[in-house]
């Protein structure tokens, strides 16, 4: 669980950064989550698009990305989602 300083400094840190997953009509599968997964252990830090045709709510795909162990949702803004997973094995990211 990430202390409210800890997310503060998450968002500042993903400001400058590009969504590098859509999430569109066929909503967070499996393989989606996977992926999603694989990218948070390789850079720690993600943003994630929700497009207008997904059918699936916003808060609803966060609460399930957020049951996963370890990864935690820094803030949904909009249509992104920011995610953070600390990397087990390239921590990159020295959190407050």
């Amino acid at each position: 669980m990430l202390t409210g300083k800890q997310k503060r400094f998450l968002r500042s840190e993903a400001h400058h950064l590009q969504p590098i997953f859509q999430i569109g009509k066929s909503g967070l599968t499996e393989s989606v989550i996977h992926q999603i997964e694989e990218a948070l252990e390789a850079k720690e830090l993600i943003k994630v698009n929700i497009l207008q045709n997904c059918e699936e709510d916003k808060n609803d795909i966060a609460a399930e990305l957020s049951e996963r162990e370890g990864l935690e949702v820094v803030q949904v803004i909009g249509n992104i989602l920011i995610l953070y997973k600390e990397s087990k094995e390239k921590k990159r990211i020295v959190l407050p």
